[in-house]
């Protein structure tokens, strides 16, 4: 089944992609690989939640923030590549989470992700993946995630 409409059937909407706040661009295609800058959960410009894992927000409220930000990966995915349907495999994600002192479930926080992509692409949603702690983010976000895609040429 193509990924687009697999989207739909997931009852997944994209958002319009996120706008950067700083002087870089939202992703970096170099052959046939996609480089995306960190990724916010936001919404229409503003992040959805703020704050940290293990102080103000739950690891579901991690999961759900996770979601919104790989979301916002895939709709600057579908603007460079026209479509998901010409995703080859998610290569990589690196998930960083805000974390308060001695939390240590980040990958938890970030399976948020992870599973989304693996139910989107199936196997080609399967990555190699990094889950860090953080002590601040930009904005007081709670998770930053960065992607590595590799597309059809």
């Amino acid at each position: 089944m193509p990924y687009e409409q697999k989207l739909t059937q997931l009852g997944l909407e994209l958002p319009a992609p996120p706008k950067p706040v700083a002087n870089y661009v939202p992703v970096v295609r170099v052959g046939d690989l996609l480089f995306l800058s960190g990724v916010l959960p936001s919404r229409d410009g503003q992040l959805i939640m703020t704050g940290k894992l293990g102080q103000n927000l739950s690891i579901d409220q991690g999961v759900e923030a996770a979601r919104v930000a790989v979301l916002n990966g895939l709709s600057i995915i579908r603007q460079e590549a026209g479509s998901l349907d010409q995703v080859k495999r998610i290569v990589k994600m690196v998930g960083h989470i805000a974390s308060a002192p001695g939390f240590t479930d980040q990958p938890q926080v970030l399976n948020g992700a992870s599973d989304l992509l693996v139910s989107l692409f199936g196997d080609a949603g399967r990555h190699a993946r990094v889950a860090v702690g953080a002590a601040e983010l930009p904005r007081q976000a709670p998770v930053e995630i960065e992607l590595i895609v590799q597309v059809l040429s």
